[in-house]
């Protein structure tokens, strides 16, 4: 990448050399800002050692690093009681690289998250195949299985910004409602061979054990026979209890809600089943005044999220950094406007660079000091480009609530002051 500036507007330190500091421009940029924030002169600057707390069953967060969800009921209701909320938000703005912590990985639920003994809990694999099968927990683990990191995103993620934009959100509030973790699971393949479904089945029903027996048809297509597998693992241990502790099924690149947690039933059929969850709930009210259902794949998105909503900068060197992901496959490129998308640039994407998964992108700037807005679009590897605001509601129109992809947009006035708004 290469960043286009003048090396006399921006600041430099006596201990950096004007030969050195061009040689290597990003290198530099660090470097300077580092060090007009930290000098120390002598080890009398840097704390004394002293010994340390024993050692634990698990490790604990240092009391310093205040991570915390935050739990939502409905567009505009945030921060309620725990009680009254459907789902509880990531925190990106305090979070690094592409994985997602398992205990910040957002939650949504509709009747709350059941206490399962995972030695009591079956699997039902029935309908048209040939061995209708039930499986369990250790079952599963004895069975080939898969690792892949992946996203899941609510539907409903970005729906803040449907009509209006509340200035005072962060990106928790905007986008917490997407997250990527590393899964372990018994390929959906598998399962489907054991049983051996009957050719002309073309659906499959997914039934969860939780309260509302959340239920979702699912066409079985080649993508989704050759990708979905059942999962018990989540970054390395058992599944968390909101996350479908004993098992959930993982769907790579579809909407949230047909990752079915505590999944007690597959059934397989040649239509979909038609569930109040595909009829009443998940649909969407188009612009021109149709319902779309079965809007299954998420699409291209992207969100700067440092620096972002409720944040406040400096003029000089800032770090822009944030992530970009597609249910198509992989980010082929990223690209961020500092000037309100009047020209864009390149951004680096960390590596690795996954399909289906979330990755963090980065780009160095200098800020003038004077109003601007910035925001980033994405592109994926098979050339699905995340639309601006004014194409996507051309499109979808402001009836709908889920799947929104379109570019979010950060204005920053003269104070530097990070603000939500609509471009």
């Amino acid at each position: 990448m290469t960043f286009k500036t003048s090396s006399e507007s921006l600041p430099r330190s006596a201990g950096v050399s004007r030969r050195g500091f061009v040689g290597g421009l990003s290198a530099g940029l660090v470097g300077v800002a580092a060090s007009e924030v930290a000098r120390a002169e002598t080890l009398a600057d840097v704390p004394d050692r002293a010994p340390g707390a024993d050692l634990s069953a698990h490790s604990e967060r240092s009391r310093f690093a205040k991570l915390d969800r935050i739990p939502e009921a409905t567009p505009g209701k945030r921060n309620v009681d725990p009680g009254d909320a459907i789902n509880s938000k990531t925190p990106h703005q305090k979070l690094v690289g592409n994985i997602t912590p398992t205990d910040l990985h957002y939650e949504r639920s509709h009747s709350g998250v059941p206490d399962i003994d995972p030695a009591q809990h079956r699997l039902l694999v029935h309908g048209m195949v040939q061995k209708p099968l039930v499986f369990s927990l250790d079952d599963l683990k004895r069975m080939p299985s898969v690792t892949r990191i992946v996203f899941i995103e609510c539907t409903g993620n970005g729906w803040e910004n449907w009509k209006k934009a509340d200035p005072d959100l962060t990106v928790q509030n905007t986008h917490g409602l997407v997250s990527t973790n590393e899964w372990t699971g018994v390929p959906l393949k598998f399962l489907v061979d054991l049983v051996a479904k009957d050719k002309g089945s073309t659906w499959m029903l997914a039934e969860g054990g939780d309260g509302a027996g959340v239920d979702r048809s699912i066409p079985l297509t080649e993508e989704i026979v050759n990708e979905a597998f059942v999962a018990y693992g989540q970054n390395g241990e058992p599944l968390r209890p909101a996350h479908g502790f004993p098992m959930r099924l993982v769907m790579p690149g579809f909407e949230g809600n047909l990752n079915i947690k505590w999944l007690r039933r597959l059934k397989f059929g040649n239509a979909p089943w038609m569930t109040r969850w595909e009829t009443a709930r998940y649909t969407q009210l188009l612009a021109n005044g149709k319902a779309r259902q079965f809007q299954l794949r998420m699409e291209t998105n992207s969100v700067i999220t440092q620096p972002s909503g409720m944040m406040q900068i400096q003029p000089g060197y800032n770090r822009i950094s944030g992530l970009a992901w597609s249910g198509h496959g992989k980010i082929a490129k990223v690209e961020i406007s500092t000037d309100g998308a009047q020209t864009w640039k390149q951004a680096q994407l960390a590596q690795p660079v996954l399909s289906k998964a979330q990755v963090r992108f980065q780009m160095d700037w200098v800020w003038d000091g004077k109003p601007t807005r910035i925001v980033s679009r994405s592109t994926d590897e098979q050339g699905n480009a995340q639309p601006d605001r004014q194409t996507f509601i051309a499109a979808m129109g402001t009836n709908a609530l889920f799947h929104y992809n379109a570019q979010q947009t950060w204005s920053i006035d003269d104070a530097g002051r990070v603000r939500n708004v609509l471009a």
